[in-house]
């Protein structure tokens, strides 16, 4: 057989970047260009306030207007639904806030929906939304997590008192409490992790048309999957027959978990659309991102580790506020508690107990952000071992080695009901730090200090849950021309699936990846799909489409052995044909295909892959900055990586998804922040405020692996796609850490580490 270039574990480039760099993606925003009618949105410029809206008149009468909608034209839709309730520690379930698709006499947040005009024109429509009369009466909002939990503040809602969405634990309080009480060593350390805007490249938008002769209802939108979208669409908000309603995603220009989000947009465009009888679409804008679409992180946390006189880990105890916004969007309450399920990373900890409450306030809703939950439980705990190294006078890597989970140890279960397969903590960690030159830094060090400048080195290990629950099913059937089609139910948002599948189908046939399509994202073409999230569509889904592979081949050679007059086990596939080993007798795909025999299940395969449990991936960061404390500014001068991911599907794939990562990792320790002022207004609504990193503040990548393959996926693998926003934050701010502490001993700042709050940092010290 010849060499199969194009299979499983090359580094083959990406096929769809040829027709996306030619200008021939296929957005929703491109969707939108051709409908008859655009909608706009009223919003509210109060965090909390009350409000009526007058006489319609005037905007209905506007040029090209066709209709304006209020709550009050709503009444019989559902609301958005929160789809990952959390429980507290007694049990019961805190009732949850209605989520209406319209806000209906008070708002709770800037940019809370409150009008919908319709027009020919996205400027007619836009004009009139401007001419939509509101009365507002500003209530006191609550804004900061804190002290939404304080007594005597103003209630987000009158069900959740003090705020408190849901107030929940993990591990033994009883136990961990004896723990501390007899404990000689202790460290704690208090954390922000500052909320974030998604700001992917392409803001949502979506598009509704209506097939006239049927009655059922496209609905185009970008998405990290459709049939999740078409669930919540029929059966919670629009009540619609299943075969009433059609979602389609085709190119989506980034989602990181926040396009996972059913937002009020969508079911309101389909609204119109079956109102009106003609096609509607909406193009939201970057202003309406940073005001209307889901944020990220958003945590307060306190964490105390106890020690014995070694720096052995004996407990941890942890406590997390989380902001969940001014309503529940759909797996915002899930986020907090996922995190606090990684609380103890990779170390093995004699107890825990760790307290989360999910807080509302009157800001946007917050809800999964690329990591959700376990960026922020890395940062927490990473920012805690170099406290506990502190303390003890250790080397970092020295008290990280102490109490990794051992290799013999595996499998691991955790206190948080985890169970690792493998790994090699210590190993990723010691092969990290040679990589990173950590021998060399103190020189390093001493060169910065001669120019006046201040340098550090700091590093995180962390590891991660992927690639859990829900399975996938889908197909790869031969085609008439000889080309075979993959159909599945995740969702590319830009992470190359058209060319990790097509990878996984060419090692079993040995064609080039132009001959292998890939759809996705079509509810009337692919029956079912979980989408995309948490990792999971090459753990998942490359499993599943080698699975259907593997079968359709089988199933091929039996049709070939037919033609050849030979028997299955003599056949071989390469070079895109069947043949008899070892001879030139051979039969191409489009042959077969032609065969009067080759119907029905014969030419498709259907298969299914159902997770037995999570992947693990894991490893080290290592960062190395330099600090002028001049200006404060932080300049990244070395970054390395060492990770664990099983197995490698696609070496320049992998890159790329950890770059990524890193970059919003790294965004957020050094200049990513949602601000929001006393009154509710977020201050950082546009890119004047909201500093999004640049390539230029980053260094070379040093990235390798250091593969342990996963025990409970078939092909090892293990989810990638988060793992670069997880090690990056603690690593960045470790070593910015450690660079204030050896030249002013500044003992904690926290994220983002801009030159304003550095500058201050270390004037503060100097005081």
């Amino acid at each position: 057989m010849s060499v199969k270039k194009f299979g499983a574990g090359q580094s083959v480039k990406r096929v769809e970047d040829i027709r996306l760099v030619m200008g021939q993606g296929q957005y929703s925003s491109d969707a939108s260009d051709g409908s008859a009618l655009k909608a706009a949105f009223v919003r509210s410029p109060y965090a909390h306030a009350r409000f009526t809206i007058g006489d319609l008149a005037a905007a209905a009468a506007m040029p090209g207007v066709r209709a304006v909608y209020t709550a009050r034209d709503f009444s019989d839709l559902g609301g958005l639904p929160c789809l990952a309730p959390v429980k507290n520690s007694d049990g019961s379930l805190t009732p949850l806030k209605p989520y209406p698709v319209m806000a209906d006499g008070e708002v709770h947040h800037v940019g809370d929906i409150v009008a919908m005009v319709v027009a020919q024109t996205g400027t007619q429509a836009r004009d009139a939304a401007e001419a939509v009369a509101v009365e507002w009466e500003a209530l006191a909002p609550v804004v900061d997590t804190e002290q939404a939990v304080r007594s005597g503040e103003p209630v987000v809602f009158a069900a959740a008192p003090g705020n408190v969405a849901y107030d929940t634990h993990v591990g033994d309080k009883a136990k961990t409490d004896a723990i501390f009480a007899r404990a000689p060593r202790k460290a704690s350390v208090k954390v922000i992790n500052p909320r974030v805007v998604a700001n992917y490249m392409e803001p949502r938008a979506a598009r509704a048309d209506i097939d006239h002769a049927t009655g059922e209802i496209t609905l185009d939108l970008g998405s990290q999957g459709v049939h999740i979208m078409k669930m919540i669409l029929c059966d919670m908000i629009l009540k619609l027959p299943s075969d009433k309603l059609r979602v389609v995603t085709k190119d989506v220009g980034g989602g990181f978990g926040t396009k996972n989000m059913m937002y009020r947009e969508y079911p309101l465009v389909v609204e119109a659309t079956r109102r009106l009888g003609e096609s509607v679409s909406w193009v939201g804008d970057r202003s309406e991102h940073f005001v209307g679409d889901a944020q990220g992180r958003d945590n307060v946390t306190t964490a105390e580790m106890a020690m014995d006189e070694n720096g052995k880990f004996l407990g941890l105890r942890v406590d997390i506020l989380g902001n969940l916004g001014a309503y529940l969007s759909m797996f915002a309450p899930y986020i907090p508690w996922l995190g606090a399920s990684m609380a103890t990373g990779t170390y093995n900890i004699g107890e825990l107990h760790a307290r989360v409450r999910g807080i509302y306030t009157h800001t946007v809703p917050v809800d999964a952000y690329r990591g959700a939950g376990r960026p922020e439980a890395a940062y927490v705990l990473e920012r805690l071992v170099d406290v506990c190294a502190r303390e003890m006078k250790l080397d970092p890597a020295e008290i990280r080695a102490r109490n990794f989970i051992k290799p013999a140890q595996m499998p691991f279960h955790t206190l948080t009901d985890r169970d690792y397969d493998v790994g090699d903590f210590e190993g990723a960690m010691r092969a990290c730090l040679k990589k990173a030159d950590r021998e060399g830094f103190a020189a390093r060090a001493a060169a910065s200090k001669a120019n006046g400048k201040a340098r550090g080195f700091g590093f995180a290990s962390y590891i991660e849950c992927t690639a859990w629950g829900d399975g996938e099913k889908g197909s790869v059937s031969l085609n008439k021309d000889g080309t075979l089609t993959v159909a599945i139910g995740t969702q590319s948002t830009g992470q190359g699936h058209e060319t990790a599948y097509a990878q996984v189908v060419s090692e079993q046939f040995d064609l080039p990846l132009e001959r292998i399509h890939v759809i996705q994202g079509d509810t009337k073409t692919i029956p079912t799909g979980n989408g995309t999230g948490g990792s999971r569509s090459i753990p998942v889904g490359a499993v599943m489409v080698g699975r259907a592979s593997t079968k359709l081949a089988a199933s091929l050679k039996e049709l070939a052995a037919d033609k050849l007059e030979a028997a299955v086990a003599d056949l071989e596939i390469a070079d895109g044909k069947i043949r008899i080993a070892g001879t030139d007798r051979a039969i191409d795909l489009a042959e077969i295909a032609a065969l009067p025999q080759a119907t029905g299940d014969k030419i498709k395969a259907v298969e299914e892959f159902v997770p037995p449990s999570a992947t693990y991936p894991n490893g080290t960061h290592a960062c190395e900055v330099e600090i002028d404390p001049e200006t404060g500014h932080v300049a990244l001068l070395r970054y390395t990586v060492v990770d664990d991911f099983g197995f490698t599907l696609n070496p320049l794939l992998l890159a790329g998804q950890v770059h990524g990562g890193i970059g919003q990792g790294a965004g957020q320790a050094l200049t990513e922040k949602a601000a929001f002022d006393e009154s509710g207004q977020l201050l950082t609504a546009s890119f004047m405020d909201y500093a999004m990193p640049r390539a230029d503040d980053f260094p070379d990548f040093e990235f390798e692996t250091r593969n342990i393959p996963s025990n409970t996926n078939p092909m090892g693998l293990k989810g990638a796609g988060e793992a670069g926003s997880i090690g990056s934050t603690p690593a960045v701010m470790n070593a910015i850490a450690d660079a204030l502490w050896r030249s002013h001993k500044v003992a904690h700042i926290d994220m983002p580490a801009t030159p304003y709050a550095v500058f201050a940092a270390l004037r503060s010290q100097q005081a």
